[in-house]
């Protein structure tokens, strides 16, 4: 791994694709840029902001002030903060408020927020007047080194997880590490779940360079752009081979499959933020790849306890309301996940593990198999 960067260094990371490539902006107080950088990107265009009531007391009146500096002006739509705004209804009041706010196909939409905020406005403005172009400024690290990143857009159905939606990329990405000061260490550690995610599907040096510098990152120090940066480029690449999953892109959904489908069991809720059930997930993943013999069981560990160590849920116990009906039912559970977008005729496909940094998509896994191996881990005491 190259060394960690420092602070005044503003990365930019290129996403190649073709006449809708576009750049993420990585660092420090960027966000201050991002007027210049929207007129620049589309000259007299209007911008329409997409919050959540919590963002919107810390940036959106700075986000308001380097827009009006440029020149451009701006309507703000403010939604309830969580999973309870992508839905239909949060859909319909950011479809409504756009158009109130005549938002033209030459104007921009602007997603202020984490993961919720970027796929509910960035659904919106893909079938707003057939496509409307917009520009993400993740404000949490699972935002900025995840969803913000590749076009993937949409909302919940009460079935499932991002059941619901479109590719659609954005314009620009410009992702200011210094708004992530302001989030609880939950949401901090719910996000760092996701930069894990990429050393163990792709890259086990980044991932042996987690271990070693996690702390770093969580007190805010060089190390934070840099795993952001590398979780950013890791994206890209992959985005850029396989923009609309129809194949090696189904490896960053390492641990979605388990996930999503606890997130479904806990109703999308609080009781398990998304990256959280990612880190389960991605616990689950290994120990079922390590009882399928594809990877050791000391590999299993190695992920296991890195998680814990950062305070991440590793274990189906660990969720708050473990023993509520649903969450401790294999057989529901293989229900939810029997709605993963990956399903494919009704079979079950897993990202599972060959080693730490090498994932594979494993299709038409034996769901016996995976109903046998979810009981022993419902039924393990921790």
């Amino acid at each position: 791994m190259t060394a960690p960067l420092k602070h005044s260094d503003t990365i930019t990371v290129g996403v190649a694709l073709g006449a809708r490539a576009y750049d993420i902006v990585i660092g420090r107080d960027v966000l201050q840029s991002l007027g210049a950088r929207v007129a620049f990107l589309r000259p007299g265009a209007r911008a329409a902001i997409v919050t959540d009531r919590n963002v919107a007391k810390h940036w959106l009146e700075k986000t308001e002030a380097s827009l009006s500096e440029a020149g451009i002006a701006t309507s703000r739509i403010v939604v309830e903060e969580g999973e309870g705004s992508k839905t239909y209804a949060g859909l319909e009041q950011v479809s409504e408020a756009l158009i109130a706010a005549k938002i033209e196909r030459n104007d921009l939409v602007i997603a202020l927020g984490g993961g919720v905020v970027g796929d509910l406005a960035g659904f919106a403005a893909a079938i707003l007047r057939r496509g409307v172009d917009f520009v993400q400024v993740p404000t949490s690290l699972l935002a900025q080194v995840d969803s913000s990143v590749g076009g993937k857009t949409g909302i919940n159905s009460p079935r499932g997880k991002n059941l619901v939606g479109a590719f659609h990329q954005p314009a620009l990405v410009v992702a200011d590490t210094a708004v992530l000061d302001t989030l609880s260490p939950r949401q901090f550690r719910a996000g760092y779940a996701e930069v894990a995610k990429y050393g163990v599907l792709g890259d086990e040096a980044f991932f042996t360079w987690l271990e070693k510098n996690h702390a770093d990152i969580f007190s805010g120090g060089a190390a934070r752009e840099h795993a952001i940066a590398t979780s950013c480029r890791a994206k890209a690449a992959i985005v850029a081979r396989d923009e609309r999953e129809t194949g090696e892109r189904a490896l960053l959904n390492l641990g979605h499959t388990f996930g999503h489908a606890l997130e479904a069991a806990t109703g999308f809720s609080d009781r398990l933020f998304h990256g959280e059930g990612v880190s389960v997930g991605m616990v689950l993943a290994a120990e079922f790849s390590a009882q399928l013999g594809m990877i050791g069981e000391a590999d299993a560990a190695r992920i296991r306890h890195h998680l814990a160590g950062v305070g991440l849920p590793t274990h189906l116990q660990d969720i708050a309301g473990f023993s509520q009906e649903g969450l401790g039912d294999a057989d529901a559970l293989m229900g939810l996940m029997a709605q993963d977008k990956k399903v494919k005729r009704g079979r079950l496909t897993f990202i599972l593990l060959k080693a730490i940094g090498e994932a594979v998509v494993a299709p038409d896994v034996e769901p016996s198999l995976v109903r046998d191996f979810l009981s022993a881990r419902l039924a393990r005491k921790i």
